[in-house]
């Protein structure tokens, strides 16, 4: 039992991450099926990880120096995972007109002006709401930001059906719809760093997060009829900056 949740969660780490996992590992279809539920640890995981880089560069660089070597230090990690379905997202529904040819750009390997923006827009984004928070509120920032957001994903796997009827899409074998006890499971983790912040702070970060996350979910269902690996990615971000949005509402 306990090695197969490890290796279910090393599988989430190594999917959703550069990071290397165990040999033991390997690949596994049940793994990956299992790996949803570990969506915000690995929230936690990257965010502490872009946490403990402010931090260090804080004590050497201005504020706004050190916000964006953290950015740089998270997107390494993951290797722009949610950032590239963002962008796929964003042309898709943005130069799409019905289910298919929207299917058809987001699985495009091309970047459209869409993507580009989208992707831009939300580093920018990122970067000025994180610069004007007080300081000492960015490291809980970071690390609740990107549990929260991450749970706003699993959220989409637990009510949403899965838009693509093919196998062609790597995302396929996380698709397989969450179980109250895992969505559960998850919130644990998305919870969890909410307590380092002020319940004035934590309750409109949520709130913002949540809204973002019913309006994209909402386009994904009337143009796709589901979410795919992309949008899954889409909702992470938005999610993200909606949290960083509500933060600086409680200051």
């Amino acid at each position: 039992m306990i090695r197969r949740e490890l290796g279910a969660f090393f599988a989430t780490l190594g999917y959703f991450t550069r990071l290397p996992v165990p040999a033991w590992v390997g690949y596994s279809p049940d793994g990956l099926a299992r790996a949803a539920r570990y969506l915000p640890l690995i929230g936690l995981v990257v965010g502490g990880f872009g946490a403990l880089v402010f931090w260090l560069a804080s004590q050497v660089w201005a504020q706004p120096v050190a916000v964006v070597l953290s950015m740089v230090a998270t997107i390494a990690l993951t290797g722009a995972f949610h950032e590239d379905g963002l962008a796929d997202t964003a042309d898709g529904l943005g130069g799409g007109w019905d289910k298919a040819k929207i299917l058809a750009i987001m699985k495009d390997s091309r970047v459209g002006s869409y993507g580009v923006i989208a992707v831009v827009l939300a580093l920018l984004g990122k970067f000025a709401l994180l610069s004007t928070l007080p300081a000492g509120q960015v490291v809980a920032a970071l690390i609740a930001g990107h549990a929260v957001s991450r749970f706003c994903a699993v959220s989409l796997m637990a009510t949403m059906d899965y838009a693509r009827e093919d196998d062609s899409s790597k995302a396929r074998q996380l698709a397989a719809r969450l179980s109250p006890g895992a969505l559960l499971f998850a919130v644990v983790f998305a919870t969890l760093p909410l307590f380092f912040l002020a319940p004035e702070q934590a309750l409109p970060a949520v709130a913002l997060a949540v809204l973002a996350t019913l309006w994209l979910a909402a386009k994904c269902r009337r143009w796709l009829g589901g979410y795919t690996g992309d949008c899954l990615g889409a909702v992470q971000q938005v999610a993200e900056i909606a949290f960083f949005l509500g933060l600086g509402l409680g200051i």
